[in-house]
């Protein structure tokens, strides 16, 4: 159950958020809420790859807590990098919530 509220919150819940705060733009915003996975590629550098019962926050250097904050300063800046840092926030928040369910 963990792996799919993990991948749901992932790939799926990113279409809520696009459709309720961005009803006319819905398709381009998740598109951009997608594009944020791209922050895993930091997983490329652990060793091993990947590893189920590791956790993500603080341990790949895009999940830690100093990228937190460039990600919560994207909030303040225009449209497409609000968008950007509410994908890359809400990414860290599931991946903080699968730590949690360890």
């Amino acid at each position: 159950m963990q792996t799919f509220i993990h991948y749901f919150l992932h790939l799926g819940f990113p279409f809520f958020i696009a459709f309720v705060a961005y009803r006319k733009e819905w398709k381009k915003v998740y598109f951009i809420l997608i594009a944020t996975m791209l922050v895993d590629l930091d997983h490329l550098f652990a060793d091993p790859i990947f590893q189920a019962d590791r956790c993500s926050i603080n341990f790949h250097f895009l999940h830690t807590y100093a990228a937190l904050v460039v990600y919560v300063g994207l909030l303040f800046l225009p449209k497409p990098f609000k968008i950007i840092g509410i994908g890359l926030l809400f990414h860290m928040l599931t991946d903080f919530m699968d730590c949690a369910m360890m």
